[in-house]
């Protein structure tokens, strides 16, 4: 969820070599086990986007977030970082390590499948103020996951217009957990004489609240901003450069032979 989709593969059906794959089972939390799954709920969240957007569980701004930032993409992949030579979204933009593998994991787990279980468990237990206050979260993250499968297998758009949609679905995001902590730490309580099973589910969203306010935070400002969008502009400028070194050479002998010619038609 930290742009793991665009870290591990580019294009869908894209040939890798056993080294490639290697380094994705690593970003990939482990295995491609993870990512495999993730495309099979792909349309599992979809159906959550519909629910989410149609049940007023989100708020318009949250609502209206996802169609600002792909209009914003598409003219950046136009007008500022057009991909060089439509290979935009072919490779990895990031190889991680094992601790990175831990780091993907937790967040899935934490920023995905909890939030879900903790919504599903809320409209169990007739708890709307859970569910209100993790869906905005659960909403915005549904949406991230989709629009990063899906530009990642297009050669439109270029490796650093890729690394900023996690960039910017964590920003907002982080708002977005202020909110839910603030609802479920001072604007929720305990009921009168509450039951233990009452008090573990009060503490699970509280706990999980902060927990992914802990963990974007940690993800957009020690490895969003720091590591991640500079390698896509890394890449981005690398593959620029050799471009423009290829046009030079493939140029250059037309500049030969002209010059060729000059000299013979002055003899």
């Amino acid at each position: 969820m930290s742009g793991v989709t665009l870290a591990v593969s580019g294009g869908r059906g894209e040939p890798v070599d056993k080294t490639t794959k290697q380094h994705a089972a690593v970003v990939g939390a482990g295995s491609m086990n993870l990512m495999g799954s993730l495309r099979v709920i792909e349309l599992q969240l979809v159906a959550f986007v519909l629910v989410f957007s149609a049940s007023g569980l989100v708020p318009l701004l949250d609502l209206v977030f996802p169609a600002l930032v792909s209009i914003y993409l598409l003219l950046l992949a136009r007008f500022a970082f057009p991909s060089h030579d439509g290979s935009g979204g072919a490779q990895p933009i990031f190889h991680g390590s094992k601790f990175f593998q831990a780091y993907v994991i937790v967040g899935t787990i934490v920023g995905l499948f909890l939030p879900l279980a903790y919504v599903l468990g809320g409209f169990g237990r007739g708890d709307e103020h859970a569910v209100k206050s993790a869906s905005p979260h659960l909403f915005l993250l549904s949406v991230q996951i989709l629009t990063e499968n899906i530009i990642s297998g297009l050669s439109l758009f270029s490796p650093p217009v890729r690394a900023l949609v996690p960039l910017m679905y964590s920003i907002k995001r982080i708002f977005v957990d202020i909110d839910w902590i603030h609802n479920v730490w001072l604007n929720k309580t305990l009921p009168a004489n509450p039951h233990h099973k009452d008090i573990l589910w009060f503490w699970f969203g509280r706990g999980l609240a902060v927990a992914n306010l802990v963990y974007y935070s940690i993800n957009l400002f020690a490895f969003l901003v720091p590591r991640f969008l500079p390698r896509a502009f890394e890449r981005y400028f690398q593959e620029k450069g050799e471009i423009y070194a290829k046009e030079a050479e493939d140029k250059q002998p037309v500049i030969i032979n002209k010059s060729h010619t000059r000299d013979k038609k002055s003899d």
